[in-house]
């Protein structure tokens, strides 16, 4: 009988270990299997150089969202970047969006400026002021070529 009870007791351990070792797969990966309430908003850039699905949407340095797809508007040539922003932030209809660099050459964000309109972006509505990323190589090559050049 005290072997039996030792074993459940070890069985109880076990499971509750599991447990909090899935729980804690699940917060450090960051997957979404709850599933939060997201909206969709889009917002056209001239370029996305560096920008990755799943990339992290940014205001004031919070996170508000993920970068769920890019793609090809294939009439004027510009990319369409679908973003998902939390339920609960709502973007003025003036808010710019900007692609940005983590530190020097980290990895690229996207940074929404709020705006000051009373007018809030419906579900599946576009952000009309958008900022492409600084292009460092661009800017290094024409500095010292630059600088070659006097």
């Amino acid at each position: 009988m005290k072997k039996y009870s030792v074993e459940v007791v070890v069985g109880i351990f076990v499971f509750f270990g599991l447990l909090c070792l899935a729980y804690i797969s699940v917060k450090f990966g960051k997957l979404d299997l709850i599933g939060n309430q997201y909206y969709p908003v889009k917002a056209v850039f001239t370029t996305v150089k560096g920008l990755r699905k799943d990339t992290v949407v940014e205001i004031s340095g919070i996170e508000v969202g993920k970068v769920a797809d890019i793609k090809l508007d294939k009439d004027n040539y510009a990319a369409v970047v679908t973003l998902r922003i939390y339920g609960d932030v709502k973007l003025q209809e003036d808010a710019i969006a900007s692609i940005r660099t983590k530190g020097l050459l980290g990895e690229k964000y996207v940074e929404i400026m709020p705006g000051g309109a009373d007018i809030l972006i419906p579900s599946g509505g576009t952000l009309r002021e958008t900022e492409a990323p600084i292009d460092l190589e661009k800017l290094i090559g024409n500095f010292i070529f630059g600088k070659l050049k006097e």
